[in-house]
C-alpha cells in the first residue's frame, strides 16, 4: 500500500494533478475514497472510482507478489486443483431440484448469477441463501454467516424472519429425530436471534455507492472471517441508467467482476448476483435475455435463468403443503420449508 503515485499505471494528466494536491502514496488515495478524491481533483466521480479500481488492483498485485515471493506465481496440478474443488462446501437452497442441478447447492469460492423477470423469485432466494449459509455443519451447512448488498430495496426482514423460523424449526424437528448429542449443542446457538444478527445489511442507491462498498468489502470481510455468502442483489439495476459514456459502464463493470472474484477466491465465499432480463430484438423475433449485454455474461462462474411455469404452479404449491405436513420421518422434508415461495423453488431453471 505504500506504493508512490508516481509509479502507478495512471494517465499522466491524473498523475500530476495528485502530486499536485499532495497525494504521494497508493494508500493514501484509497482512504481518500472516490466523493473526496473527485472534489480534491475537480474530476467526476466516475473518473474518481475508475483511478481507484485501478490503484486496488495494482496494491492487490503488489501484494500477491510479495506473498508469493520473487514475483512467482503459484503452480499446481490439476489433481491439486480437483481436490481444492471437491473440498469446498455447498450451500443449500432448501430445493431439491434446484440442488441437483447446482450438483449440491450454491458453491464457495464461485459467482452465482440469477436472472429472471420480476417477481419470479431472485430477491427470495437469496434471502433463503442468507439464511441457509448460517445451518451447522452437523447438519450439513457451513456454519457461516452472510452480507447481504441491497441496490433496489426488495430486502424484506419480516420475510427473512418467517424463513429462518422455519429453518430452525426444520433442524429441531431432525435433532428430535436422531437424537445426536452434536446436533442438541449446535441448536444452543442456531436461532432466530443469531440468524438475523449475523446477516450484514448494506443499501445502496447508486453505481457509485455500489462499486465503493464492494471494493471495501475485503477489510470487512477480513474483520468478520466467518462470512461465507456475499450476495449483490441486484447487480443490473444501478448500472441502467445515468450513463451516457457506454464505455465508461463497460469498464466499471469488468473491474466490478474482478473484485466479485477477488473476494469469492480469497475469502472462501460464494457469490451470488441477481441481474434482470432485458429484450433483445432480433430481425425476425425478440427474446428476454439477461441484461449488461454479452461481455457481462462471462462474469459468472454458473449463471441460472428462471422461467415462469405457470401451468405446474398450483399442483407444486400442493405438493409443499402435503410436504410440510408430513412429520413422521423429519427428513423427507429436507427439500422444502413453510412458506417457501413456489417462484423461487419451482420455475423452471436453467444452467448456463
Amino acid at each position: 500500500m505504500q506504493r508512490e503515485v508516481g509509479s502507478l499505471p495512471l494517465a499522466p494528466a491524473l498523475r500530476a494533478k495528485l502530486v499536485a494536491a499532495g497525494f504521494q502514496t497508493a494508500q493514501e488515495l484509497l482512504e481518500t475514497g472516490p466523493c473526496g478524491l473527485s472534489k480534491e481533483l475537480g474530476i467526476s466521480k466516475e473518473e474518481a472510482l475508475e483511478a481507484l479500481q485501478v490503484v486496488r488492483q495494482e496494491c492487490h498485485g503488489d501484494a500477491a507478489r510479495t506473498a508469493g515471493g520473487s514475483g512467482t506465481t503459484r503452480k499446481c496440478t490439476a489433481l491439486e486443483l480437483l481436490e481444492e474443488e471437491q473440498a469446498q462446501g455447498f450451500i443449500i437452497t432448501f430445493c431439491s431440484a434446484l440442488d441437483n442441478i447446482l450438483g449440491g447447492g450454491v458453491q464457495l469460492t464461485k459467482i452465482t448469477e440469477i436472472c429472471g423477470a420480476p417477481g419470479v423469485g431472485k430477491t427470495q432466494l437469496c434471502m433463503q441463501l442468507a439464511v441457509d449459509v448460517q445451518i451447522p455443519e452437523c447438519f450439513g451447512g457451513v456454519a457461516g454467516e452472510a452480507v447481504f448488498i441491497d441496490t433496489e430495496g426488495s430486502f424484506m426482514v419480516d420475510r427473512v424472519v418467517d424463513i429462518a423460523t422455519a429453518c430452525v424449526q426444520h433442524c429441531q424437528l431432525i435433532a428430535e429425530a436422531h437424537q445426536e448429542e452434536d446436533h442438541l449443542k449446535a441448536l444452543e446457538t442456531f436461532s432466530l436471534e443469531s440468524i438475523l444478527s449475523h446477516i450484514y445489511y448494506f443499501r445502496c442507491r447508486d453505481y457509485i455507492e455500489l462499486l465503493a462498498q464492494v471494493y471495501l468489502l475485503p477489510d470487512f470481510l477480513s474483520e468478520h472471517s466467518k462470512v461465507r455468502l456475499v450476495v449483490v442483489d441486484g447487480i443490473a439495476f444501478p448500472f441502467r441508467h445515468d450513463f451516457e459514456d457506454l464505455s465508461l459502464r463497460t469498464r466499471l463493470l469488468n473491474g466490478l467482476a474482478q473484485q466479485l472474484i477477488i473476494i469469492a477466491h480469497d475469502h472462501k465465499s460464494a457469490v451470488v448476483l441477481t441481474n434482470q432480463m432485458t429484450t433483445r430484438i432480433g430481425q425476425n423475433q425478440s427474446t428476454l435475455v439477461p441484461a449488461l449485454g454479452e461481455s457481462w455474461g462471462h462474469a459468472a462462474t454458473v449463471r441460472l435463468i428462471f422461467h415462469w411455469d405457470n401451468s405446474q404452479r398450483a399442483d407444486l404449491w400442493r405438493m409443499i403443503l402435503e410436504a410440510q405436513r408430513n412429520e413422521d420421518d423429519p427428513s423427507k422434508n429436507i427439500s422444502w420449508l413453510p412458506r417457501c415461495a413456489a417462484s423461487s423453488c419451482h420455475s423452471k431453471c436453467r444452467r448456463y
